[in-house]
């Protein structure tokens, strides 16, 4: 109910700004590894930034929601964990950012990664 007040009052819209890329290539990882995704942001507009919600395509991929809001021109982060286990070969995973942004109230972020076998013992 919360949520949906703050994602519908457009006098409490602002915008966001990605610091870096919000599609990223995080390499090889031998399966298993967990692999920490960050992606950097600031809140570019006049009004505090509140996050709603951070989900994932998938069960692999474990995102943290920031809990407090971001102040005007303040920074934050978006971090996400993949794990590897069982997911050997290409991944490219999804992480859908929910916020008071105008015009568009969700971000798709991306991240790719290899995942290699195991070396057999």
């Amino acid at each position: 109910e919360e949520t949906q007040k703050i994602l519908s009052d457009s006098s409490n819209f602002t915008t966001i700004q990605w610091i870096d890329s919000i599609d990223k290539n995080m390499g090889k990882v031998v399966e298993g590894e967990q692999v920490l995704v960050t992606y950097k942001f600031k809140n570019s507009g006049s009004k505090p930034l509140v996050i709603t919600s951070v989900t994932a395509g998938c069960g692999c991929t474990i995102p943290e929601t920031p809990k407090e809001p971001i102040a005007p021109g303040a920074e934050g982060e978006i971090k996400a964990k993949f794990n590897s286990a069982g997911r050997v070969g290409p991944n490219h995973k999804q992480v859908y950012v929910t916020a008071n942004t105008n015009p568009e109230k969700t971000t798709k972020l991306d991240f790719s990664v290899e995942v290699t076998p195991k070396a057999k013992s």
